[in-house]
């Protein structure tokens, strides 16, 4: 079997692959791989991957997904698809072969659970095929496209943002950063019905591709700060790099909420005087629950969400590493698919 992996920070195709099972196990199917977008996670654990283990590793409260994961043997990766069903388990009550479907990126196994994000031994969405969890799937409905489909998981994500932030329709949202996440966040917003949905990018192309996914203003940072433009009653700061949160805080009117959807893996120094002070609210998100998720897939499906904007690119396992590489210029690229 075919796949893309992770090897020594490149990514490489591999001809030897072996086929995850010869039959799928109880309450598990055997599905091949119709799309699987390029997520902006996997090209950070592709080039600060020891970082992110690290941080995996020293983080408390929580069970660290990453632990167990050797990097200096291969990573499968790719965990925002869709698939047709081929084979189910014995005994397990799955769609019919040939169904498309998607799924939350998680494989439920004897061993118990395993992330399909980042593995040395489970296969992801960056392959011909892969194993997936009979429970967890969700039928692709309407006749969805299946690319269309890859793209439920990213939607969730922001979807997920905008329901933590608890943002009414009268009020004003203002995104920082126009990157994959800030754009599932916009097409929330407007989804949710919000009224006022301001974008703020330095890149022309991504303001452009935010005001076509619901965005009523859009602003460049270089031309004045956002906040001259609006009074926003919620922030979704969608960067992740060191000194934005720390300029929102600064920035943001009194009694803001301030939802930080960008995943920073730097240290960053912020002061707390500016959210004392004006007693904002600090939420921090990640990801999303399964009734997100179904809800994204559902959107979708109907229209209300048109996703085909984002997709930018598309290329089969051979174009993977090219793509990685494209993915780094915010002016060419917002969602590659990979079509094994």
């Amino acid at each position: 079997m075919r796949a893309a992996v992770l090897r020594n920070g490149a990514m490489v195709v591999r001809d030897d692959v072996p086929e995850p099972v010869p039959v799928p196990g109880p309450g598990q199917v055997l599905v091949a791989v119709k799309a699987c977008g390029i997520c902006g996670s996997d090209l950070h654990f592709a080039s600060h991957g020891e970082e992110m283990l690290a941080a995996g590793a020293e983080m408390e409260g929580m069970p660290d997904t990453l632990s167990g994961i050797d990097l200096a043997t291969d990573v499968y990766m790719g965990h925002e698809f869709s698939a047709e069903i081929l084979d189910a388990g014995p005994g397990t009550d799955a769609p019919a072969a040939g169904t498309i479907v998607t799924s939350v990126p998680v494989l439920v196994s004897p061993s118990g659970l395993e992330m399909i994000v980042y593995s040395n031994s489970t296969v992801g969405g960056y392959a011909e095929r892969m194993l997936l969890s009979a429970p967890l799937l969700l039928p692709v409905p309407n006749g969805l496209d299946p690319r269309h489909a890859a793209l439920t998981e990213p939607m969730a994500v922001g979807l997920h943002a905008v329901n933590t932030s608890q943002v009414q329709r009268g009020e004003t949202a203002l995104v920082i950063g126009c990157g994959p996440i800030g754009i599932a966040i916009i097409a929330a917003l407007r989804y949710r019905g919000v009224e006022t949905i301001v974008a703020s990018d330095f890149s022309p192309t991504r303001r452009e591709l935010a005001a076509r996914m619901g965005a009523h203003v859009t602003v460049d940072p270089s031309q004045g700060s956002p906040f001259h433009r609006s009074t926003p009653a919620v922030v979704f700061e969608a960067v992740g790099a060191p000194g934005i949160l720390d300029d929102v805080m600064r920035r943001a009117p009194a009694g803001t909420r301030v939802v930080i959807a960008g995943v920073c893996m730097q240290p960053d120094t912020v002061h707390p005087f500016f959210a004392s002070a004006k007693q904002l609210s600090l939420h921090f998100v990640f990801g999303y629950d399964p009734a997100e998720f179904a809800e994204s897939l559902r959107a979708i499906a109907e229209g209300d969400i048109d996703v085909a904007p984002m997709i930018t690119g598309e290329v089969g396992l051979d174009g993977v590493a090219e793509a990685f590489a494209d993915l780094s210029d915010p002016e060419r690229h917002c969602k590659i698919l990979v079509t094994p």
